[in-house]
């Protein structure tokens, strides 16, 4: 795997379109993921990746080099995702949604058995609220304060909303292993 340089963040500054080209094929795969992650599907998440990628190299210039650019990549996706929930009126369902599960099927799942691909399709499936906290809080690292703050909510929502998401998987784990 390609790694990211100073040498090329530095010509990507300089707007030189050979840099700004491979710095996109080094981090679209992740990036890409990550927006699935947070919209649920390619087609959004393809105008999401193209949108990160416009404010990335917009921004480039204001990128310090105190810590990775592809962590500061990942941000710009993050909140790129979170914006487009909010503008889309997304977010809203955090709200209204409870879980479909019955109370016998609130016991602990192992979910170590699903392999990637399987987990990302069921976070996909998930309503856009728990999938946003849960992205947030268990794949990003973001303290349900920081969430809250991000969101506009409560902290106990982001950690309810939380709770609520996990036994959401669960549930949609346990119907797929039902026969």
């Amino acid at each position: 795997m390609p790694i990211i340089t100073q040498e090329l963040v530095h010509r990507c500054k300089r707007n030189e379109r050979a840099a700004m080209a491979e710095l996109f094929k080094i981090l679209a795969p992740k990036l890409k993921g990550i927006c699935y992650r947070y919209c649920g599907n390619a087609f959004d998440a393809e105008d999401l990746l193209q949108e990160t990628f416009i404010i990335v190299f917009t921004k480039i210039g204001s990128f310090k080099e105190q810590g990775s650019f592809e962590g500061w990549t990942r941000r710009i996706a993050v909140n790129t995702c979170i914006n487009w929930l909010k503008k889309n009126k997304l977010l809203h369902q955090m709200y209204e949604l409870q879980p479909k599960h019955d109370a016998e099927e609130d016991q602990e799942e192992d979910l170590a058995e699903l392999n990637t691909q399987e987990l990302v399709q069921h976070i996909a499936a998930l309503p856009d609220g728990y999938r946003t906290i849960l992205n947030l809080f268990a794949i990003e690292g973001y303290s349900h304060k920081e969430i809250g703050e991000q969101l506009g909510i409560n902290e106990s929502t982001s950690r309810s909303q939380y709770t609520r998401a996990k036994k959401a998987l669960q549930h949609l784990f346990m119907k797929e292993k039902k026969p």
